[in-house]
């Protein structure tokens, strides 16, 4: 729809919304630029503590996805008139707690009246305006590297039936509630040929490998037995757990997806998931892409590489067995 609209010409926007990118980017001078990004969406957990970690990790994800450390916050508030405040004081409470630990100010929000509860915030960080990562710089030849495992969406969909084991449960809460902050220390820290990065999030590892393939002029290929998964996901697939935006997704990308006759329906399924707070998808030279991994694993992040940049070809994205 923004497309739609009157272009404005900024010559200090460094990554506006044409490339569907995870933030925009807007330059002050010529050594310092913001990040700015916006996120917010209704529980997906019981409890509103840990609901507000979420939302705060989740939010926070987009400023490392562009190579950006997060500054301050405000907070977005939907709640309903009849609710008890101290739901909304423990939402914001857990929210906090995410915010100090990635050392983001909350200086702020707004709150409106609203039958369902959201919760999220707008971020700004800050950033060198020659060190953005954008996820439309992947260079054929580079290899695939992803810090976190799938299956929150359908999950979160298992928890909403009441049919999700504790343990499944457990698992997608910490992924949840695990910033991207390490990932993109490590990235930004290091001398790494990185070339491109995103964020996994409500498309998908698809939808968003899609995003990066289409906007570097790249095809991917990703090994599906390769991509780390969360205990209960190809069960909760399997006992028809699907969340409306899986289907969607899929409708919507599968057109550019081939996938290998070896590839188990419901191992593909998985990779159309939408995801909340997921890990980091990059781009990174061959050359660099086991130093790279070494050093994310050892400080502490779950990071696996899934696959490979292609010269650009039909399929799009090919996902292997």
């Amino acid at each position: 729809m923004l497309g739609k609209l009157a272009r404005q010409h900024d010559p200090n926007v460094l990554v506006g919304f044409e490339t569907a990118d995870d933030a925009g980017v807007y330059q002050l001078t010529p050594e310092l630029a913001v990040v700015q990004t916006a996120d917010f969406f209704t529980p997906i957990v019981d409890d509103p503590y840990v609901f507000g970690q979420i939302a705060a990790t989740n939010a926070l994800s987009d400023i490392y996805a562009m190579g950006g450390r997060p500054a301050c916050a405000l907070a977005l508030v939907c709640f309903p008139e009849k609710s008890g405040p101290e739901i909304l004081e423990r939402m914001l409470a857990g929210g906090l707690s995410k915010m100090m630990e990635a050392a983001c100010t909350v200086i702020g929000g707004h709150s409106i009246r609203d039958d369902e509860i959201k919760l999220g915030y707008s971020v700004t960080g800050t950033i060198h305006p020659q060190k953005v990562l954008t996820n439309s710089s992947a260079r054929t030849g580079d290899r695939l590297i992803f810090t976190k495992a799938i299956g929150t969406g359908v999950v979160s969909t298992a928890i909403k039936s009441g049919e999700a084991e504790l343990a499944w449960i457990r698992e997608a809460v910490r992924s949840m509630t695990t910033l991207n902050k390490a990932a993109a220390e490590v990235v930004t820290g290091g001398s790494f040929a990185v070339h491109s990065m995103t964020d996994i999030t409500g498309f998908g590892l698809l939808g968003h490998a899609r995003e990066m393939a289409a906007g570097s002029g790249t095809s991917l290929k990703i090994s599906a037995a390769q991509v780390p998964l969360l205990p209960g996901a190809l069960e909760c697939v399997r006992a028809d757990h699907i969340p409306g935006g899986l289907k969607s997704n899929r409708q919507f990308i599968e057109c550019c997806v081939e996938a290998d006759a070896g590839v188990p329906q419901d191992l593909l399924t998985l990779l159309y998931d939408p995801q909340t707070a997921g890990g980091l998808l990059m781009a990174v030279a061959e050359s660099d892409t086991g130093r790279l991994l070494s050093e994310l694993q050892g400080a502490g992040v779950e990071a696996a590489v899934i696959g490979e940049v292609l010269a650009k070809q039909t399929p799009l994205i090919a996902v292997m067995r």
